[in-house]
């Protein structure tokens, strides 16, 4: 007698569907993003834009955010993936409703509503403090370079550009006369049908890079010229190469130097050092409370320092919670002077350790340079002398497994939207998703 399987037969219709709820198991991440969505968050930002009743109708809002946010917990961030996942995953179907949206809409929809949806993240970490998985007692802040939707080999200094741009607009002026006799000549012998004037499609990556090329140098120079403390703070900051230490760098003659750089395809992106090397990209930092790795602030910076970041996440999470945090550990990094004032002014007691030549000033430095840093070298002895009982040990604990969450186990190593306001939005959903996972695990 032969063995007997179970049935598998792709011809069978159904006569009655099963329920969406059923394509999953119960506990499943689909049903909590989904009904948290539902049931849950303030959509009203996103639902008063739809106010004129025409077309065709849309899809719901509320399905449409879902699957963005199921999807960026799934690892599955860009538009085709998700348009594709719709249609070949059940656990997509299960927060859908079977929907199908294209990826032009995906993509739209995400365009459309970028800061309402960066907005989500304040909900989403109020939800976390109502289920109690915010204590505030010990808070670590750090930083992550991201690469750029941006290769830094599409980046070029000002000093490459003086070179190329008359080179290159030689070549094309030359090329545009051969096209003006070559004209003439076709029109002598096939007749005058074209008017003569028009650029040869061989030429029009030419003609665009010497356009990108020249409005690249026009922006170093008006950044060379232009009042550092004109500056916006929540702009892109100071071009690759155009500030050392705090300092705007210029020729003499009041020009951007040499090694000034502009990224052709994403110029809000800025060279970022990494362990691997370069690359062009943006610094992504948040500060996580202790008790369940929850993010309660983040911002995201072009500037590779993190130290700028320490005050504006300290009271971003005092914003965001209603309440302040007692202790804040970062790495050398976060440790100034003016930082450590700061965190005293506030009542917060922090375990920011300086730098490496900093870390017994006494032995290190002279006695000058101790006096002008007495909270760096006040620091540097309290954290020696607490050891490894020190709450200075938490901070990795703390802060890089969320780090390795979001880069090695959802794989956000790199942005897709390009410029400085759509990155950050970008960022603050990553870190959205990210609460929103710790608050499903909790739930459960």
């Amino acid at each position: 007698m032969g063995k007997t399987f179970r049935s598998w037969d792709v011809d069978q219709s159904w006569l009655l569907p099963p329920s969406v709820h059923e394509f999953v198991p119960l506990g499943h991440p689909a049903h909590f993003v989904r009904d948290t969505v539902r049931e849950v968050l303030d959509l009203s930002a996103i639902m008063r834009t739809y106010d004129v009743d025409r077309g065709q109708p849309p899809y719901h809002p509320g399905m449409m955010v879902a699957l963005l946010l199921y999807g960026y917990s799934r690892g599955v961030y860009a538009s085709r993936r998700l348009a594709q996942a719709c249609e070949e995953r059940v656990d997509f179907m299960a927060v859908t409703g079977l929907n199908r949206p294209d990826f032009r809409t995906i993509s739209d929809f995400r365009l459309r509503h970028l800061a309402a949806l960066s907005d989500l993240f304040v909900q989403v970490l109020r939800l976390c403090q109502s289920a109690g998985l915010v204590k505030l007692g010990h808070v670590a802040v750090d930083g992550t370079k991201l690469k750029a939707n941006a290769s830094r080999h599409k980046a070029m200094s000002y000093g490459r550009m003086k070179q190329s741009e008359p080179k290159l607009a030689a070549e094309v002026a030359a090329w545009v006369k051969a096209a003006e006799a070559q004209d003439a000549a076709d029109d002598a012998e096939y007749g005058a049908d074209l008017r003569g004037d028009e650029t040869p499609e061989w030429m029009g990556d030419k003609h665009k890079r010497l356009a990108r090329i020249r409005q690249a140098m026009a922006e170093l120079q008006a950044e060379a010229a232009s009042d550092p403390d004109d500056q916006d703070p929540q702009g892109p900051g100071p071009s690759s190469g155009m500030q050392d230490h705090g300092h705007r760098k210029k020729t003499p003659d009041g020009g951007p130097p040499d090694k000034a750089q502009r990224n052709f395809t994403d110029p809000d992106s800025r060279i970022q050092p990494t362990r691997d090397g370069f690359i062009a990209g943006y610094n992504g930092q948040i500060a996580v409370d202790a008790a369940h790795q929850i993010i309660v602030a983040q911002r995201l910076a072009t500037t590779s320092a993190d130290y700028a970041a320490l005050i504006p996440l300290v009271d971003q999470a005092k914003a965001n919670l209603g309440r302040k945090l007692r202790e804040v550990s970062g790495d050398s990094g976060f440790a100034t002077e003016d930082n450590l004032a700061a965190m005293a002014e506030r009542k917060i007691r922090a375990y920011l350790p300086p730098a490496r030549s900093q870390r017994n000033p006494t032995h290190t430095a002279s006695p000058q340079a101790v006096a002008k840093r007495p909270r760096m070298s006040a620091m540097a002895a309290t954290l020696k002398r607490a050891g490894h009982r020190s709450r200075y040990r938490l901070r990795k604990q703390v802060v890089e497994p969320v780090f390795g969450q979001i880069k090695q186990a959802r794989g956000f190593r790199q942005h897709l939207l390009r410029g400085l306001a759509k990155v950050r939005a970008e960022w603050a959903m990553i870190c959205t998703v990210h609460n929103l996972l710790k608050l499903a695990k909790a739930t459960g």
